[in-house]
């Protein structure tokens, strides 16, 4: 069967239009980060640009890595050097396309971060909460989810980790928040929004305090672990969409 194929400008457009990049403000470029070639048959998706996920998407001979952390975060350092000029270095030799959706991607209704950890825990979004709406709101689907223990259960089950959990587990489940990543600073507005139970990736330590008195559960699920699926998606939908191979490859992460 012959593979198709989508020409890297048209694919920059429809992802521009999909995610509507346009109208956030991001810590980082979205969209094509590296330009490589014209034509892309094969597709890699990935959560970080690392230099393990870029070398494994070369030996797969991609024509196209997109990722929600890619490059040219906001303050950091310019110079092409070090690990930045391994990385760009192994771009730019074999040819390859890096596209990097950060925001817009947490944020989609279908694809995004957020729904996506959803429809694997079994919660229901009902609501928003926080800057732009960036965090979710909603309730536990199934019936054996009552209690922030068993939220943490699943987690574990549908993860492959065991988040921390700051709170009582017995204390029972009500309204839920989440969002995935380096959102435990959300916590404050969680609970202003009237949740039982924060989700979000990593925890910090005035985190536990305010959980803490607040009464209200946080788990820590991990930042990775919370941000595999939206990408994987994203990957998908372009396969399905341009008739493209895509294979999302997991480069393991602990935080």
């Amino acid at each position: 069967m012959k593979r198709g194929s989508v020409n890297r400008d048209e694919l920059a457009k429809y992802l521009e239009q999909t995610l509507d990049i346009n109208r956030f403000r991001d810590y980082c470029p979205n969209g094509l980060q590296v330009e490589g070639c014209q034509e892309i048959h094969r597709l890699v998706s990935g959560v970080t640009a690392s230099l393990a996920l870029l070398e494994a998407a070369a030996a797969r001979n991609a024509d196209a890595i997109i990722v929600h952390h890619g490059y040219f975060w906001r303050g950091e350092d310019a110079r092409v050097i070090g690990p930045k000029h391994k990385r760009l270095k192994l771009l730019l030799t074999q040819d390859i396309n890096l596209f990097g959706y950060h925001l817009p991607l947490d944020m989609h209704r279908e694809l995004g971060n957020n729904i996506q950890l959803a429809m694997r825990l079994g919660l229901t979004a009902d609501g928003r909460f926080g800057d732009d709406d960036i965090g979710w709101l909603g309730h536990a689907q199934e019936s054996h989810l009552k209690t922030v223990g068993d939220l943490a259960r699943e987690v574990e089950a549908r993860l492959g980790r065991t988040p921390l959990l700051i709170g009582d587990p017995n204390q029972s489940l009500g309204r839920i928040a989440w969002c995935t990543g380096a959102a435990h600073g959300m916590l404050d507005n969680a609970i202003t929004a009237g949740a039982s139970v924060y989700l979000s990736g990593e925890v910090s330590e005035p985190t536990v305090h305010l959980a803490r008195e607040s009464g209200v559960a946080y788990l820590a699920c991990g930042h990775h672990a919370t941000e595999r699926y939206g990408i994987q998606a994203l990957g998908t939908h372009l396969a399905d969409h341009f008739g493209i191979e895509h294979s999302f490859i997991d480069i393991d992460n602990p935080v």
